[in-house]
């Protein structure tokens, strides 16, 4: 497989349809270990709340155009359909996630729409119940559904009574919805053609907006220009191209869409804090060594 093959292979769909399955406990728990610094999970969306419980290190989840960041004890939820993407900034760095859509558990508070505040502080409740609904899941004695169940609705009904930021109307949703499937056919597009000279106009014209429209939803949603967002894709396929492959400096550039060495020279360093350059000498000090 060559590396564009490749390309296509890692290709990310910023839309990711979550299928839980167990209709008795339809909410999917995990814990995230990241030993690396550096983005985690890639920027995407499901129709699923996503909670980050933060219990070593320090992360940066960026929910939207807002970004937030995360110690031990704090608790950072994803609404549904808004686009997030993680960033580990001290190793070792651990989560507990909790996945699950709303009216999965309750058709009550489903209907109502809501959305929580982002970030949740130190919250005696929240460090109670977030690990104790783990360690039920992790232990899965006899009756562990139930009882991880059951805290689970308890930390709704708290997170609901201290931490709802609003209600989303039917339309208000609906309206919602439709820009990040527009938003997603972008970076889709972006993912695929990112060693060619993209322009704001091109992209507006896939999801029938105006260039001027197009640039306002971009930036709102995504917290950058669509030019500064093309250049952090083509900077991360650099970077993974510099270390894997073991190639030029130069040859690198321009594969990943760079006209210009020098400033391809300036934004990686200021993208990664050190010059392309040092990339390479990594690269060919861990051959010497093998």
């Amino acid at each position: 497989m060559d590396w564009m093959e490749q390309e296509t292979v890692n290709r990310i769909n910023q839309y990711e349809k979550k299928i839980i399955s167990d209709k008795e406990f339809p909410v999917q728990i995990f814990e995230n270990k990241i030993q690396k610094p550096g983005r985690y999970f890639a920027a995407h969306w499901h129709e699923h709340i996503e909670m980050h419980y933060i219990v070593r290190g320090k992360a940066q989840i960026v929910c939207g155009q807002k970004r937030m960041w995360g110690e031990p004890g704090n608790l950072i939820i994803c609404n549904g359909n808004e686009l997030h993407e993680g960033f580990c900034l001290e190793r070792p760095m651990e989560a507990i996630v909790i996945i699950f859509e709303l009216d999965a558990l309750s058709r009550e508070l489903g209907n109502q729409n809501v959305v929580f505040h982002h970030h949740i502080g130190d919250d005696a409740c929240v460090r109670r119940l977030v690990p104790g609904i783990y360690e039920e899941c992790q232990g899965k004695r006899e009756g562990y559904k139930l009882a991880a169940k059951g805290m689970i609705y308890q930390l709704l009904a708290h997170l609901i009574r201290t931490y709802s930021a609003a209600s989303l109307t039917d339309s208000e949703r609906q309206k919602r919805d439709k820009m990040l499937k527009r938003l997603n056919t972008v970076l889709a597009y972006m993912e695929s053609n990112y060693t060619k000279p993209l322009t704001n106009r091109e992209l507006a014209q896939l999801v029938h907006l105006s260039e001027g429209r197009f640039s306002h939803i971009f930036k709102e949603s995504m917290g950058k220009s669509p030019l500064n967002y093309i250049n952090e894709v083509r900077l991360k396929k650099a970077w993974n191209l510099l270390s894997q492959r073991g190639m030029s400096v130069s040859q690198t550039a321009a594969m990943v869409g760079f006209q210009d060495l020098n400033n391809f020279s300036r934004q990686f360093k200021r993208h990664f804090g050190y010059p392309p350059s040092q990339t390479v000498m990594q690269q060919e000090g861990k051959a010497e060594k093998q």
